[in-house]
């Protein structure tokens, strides 16, 4: 009994040690393992081994992250105040720069997607806000991922998700998108009776190179009065259509 005490004792310790030293990653995880503080490597998945007080690790998850952009007022290039607030998808791809070159990469991330979102927004117009929504994550997605590229992080997808404006500026927008379907519609009007003067003036260039077909005219319209309800009929005739008949009887 006197012998067992000891071993027992010195055993306790052993466990410890081992507890702390034996880790265990899951498939999307990576330890980056420091020794004596400088970094020697990254481990995992599966079981690995630390030896306490000299090694320490860092354990990353290498998954899509999914980060809420809060809601940001922006002020856009034709002076409209509006709130945005936006969804950014990144990961981890270099685990050791992630740890190493930022203290903090999730509040990194989300500071430069804050910040990243205001100097985008407000280099355009509220309508490209609006209409051209595709485009803004794509510019937004490509500046993020350029900056975040030294800490290990790739930006996959940014989203806009709402842009919240005043209500007195939705009126003005309506307002303005009646008066462009307005616009739009006298245009086309325009247009067409553009278009329809300039066949007339064709068809008068032919009537008037025939004179034939200008008699032909006439008669024709004659035909579709006189199916009409009408009591007086005044049309003008060309005298000299009588010229040639009295011309031929002489």
């Amino acid at each position: 009994m006197e012998m067992l005490i000891p071993v027992v004792a010195a055993g306790v310790p052993l466990v410890l040690i081992l507890a702390n030293a034996i880790r265990i990653l899951r498939e999307y995880e990576r330890g980056v393992v420091f020794t004596l503080g400088r970094f020697t490597g990254i481990k995992g998945p599966g079981l690995i081994l630390i030896f306490p007080v000299i090694q320490q690790f860092v354990r990353i998850d290498l998954r899509t992250v999914v980060l809420d952009v809060p809601s940001q007022d922006v002020i856009s290039r034709d002076n409209v105040s509006v709130k945005v607030s936006a969804v950014v998808y990144f990961r981890v791809v270099d685990a050791d720069r992630a740890v190493i070159q930022v203290q903090n990469y999730m509040a990194a991330t989300s500071q430069l997607a804050q910040t990243t979102l205001r100097s985008v927004l407000g280099k355009h117009q509220l309508d490209e806000m609006l209409a051209e929504r595709d485009k803004l994550n794509t510019d937004i997605q490509t500046i993020l991922d350029r900056q975040t590229e030294a800490w290990g992080i790739k930006v996959t997808v940014v989203e806009i998700k709402q842009v919240d404006i005043d209500p007195s500026m939705v009126r003005a927008i309506a307002q303005q998108a009646e008066a462009e379907r307005s616009r739009r519609a006298k245009v086309i009007n325009a247009e067409g009776e553009q278009q329809a003067a300039a066949k007339l003036v064709e068809a008068a260039r032919e009537l008037a190179a025939e004179p034939g077909a200008m008699q032909l005219r006439y008669l024709t319209t004659l035909r579709d009065i006189a199916t009409e309800r009408t009591s007086t009929i005044i049309f003008p005739f060309p005298a000299d259509w009588m010229k040639p008949p009295l011309g031929g009887g002489a």
